[in-house]
Parts: C-alpha cells; sequence; structure tokens
C-alpha cells in the first residue's frame, strides 16, 4: 500500500496570529489516528517572485486514500477547518499519492 500525501501551501492574511493556528494544526493532527506523519516550515529562502506570497506549507501523509478519506470528515479536521480557513488569504492544496524513489537514510 502507498503512501497518500496532503500538501498545503498558504498565506496568511495579515494579522492572523499564525503561531496559534499551527498549534491547533499540530493537535488535530496529533489527535487523528489516520495521520501518519505531519510536518510544516515556512519559507526562508525563495525570492518574492518565485514564492508569490506564500509563506507556509504542511504536509500530511497517510498510508492510502482511504485513510486520508477518513481524515476529511474527521470530526476534529471538520471543526479545525472552521477555524483555519477564514485566516488564509491564498491556499494551494495537493493531494496525491507518492511514489517513493529514494528512501531516506
Amino acid at each position: 500500500m502507498g503512501s497518500f500525501n496532503h500538501y498545503v501551501i498558504v498565506k496568511f492574511k495579515d494579522g492572523v496570529e499564525v503561531e496559534e493556528l499551527i498549534q491547533g494544526l499540530e493537535k488535530m493532527a496529533s489527535e487523528i489516528d489516520q495521520v501518519k506523519s505531519f510536518e510544516w516550515g515556512k519559507d526562508i529562502e525563495s525570492h518574492e517572485m518565485l514564492r508569490q506570497g506564500f509563506t507556509h506549507v504542511f504536509l500530511m501523509a497517510f498510508n492510502g486514500k482511504e485513510e486520508f478519506n477518513a481524515f476529511q470528515t474527521h470530526p476534529n479536521h471538520v471543526e479545525f477547518s472552521g477555524v483555519f480557513s477564514p485566516a488564509i488569504e491564498k491556499i494551494v492544496v495537493l493531494d496525491f499519492p507518492s511514489k517513493l524513489v529514494k528512501a531516506p537514510a
């Protein structure tokens, strides 16, 4: 069974308490069993022209599309989406099965 990934790339609205949102996202991900792994980062290197205003990326991995589907409808995810979505100015979401080419060392 392959991994299924959920990538969310965002630009938050001005004045948003980003740290608070990230803490909430970390809590939500840790409480939902279907989330196999969760990591996030903030861009510190890209030129603005390349970044296009996006600042943060959030990556979740699941043990397959069924696990991802269960996550999408999980009450904790639905509730947190109601807090997270209004804070976003721009967003890109990519959901895809991945093909491992080189395993971590």
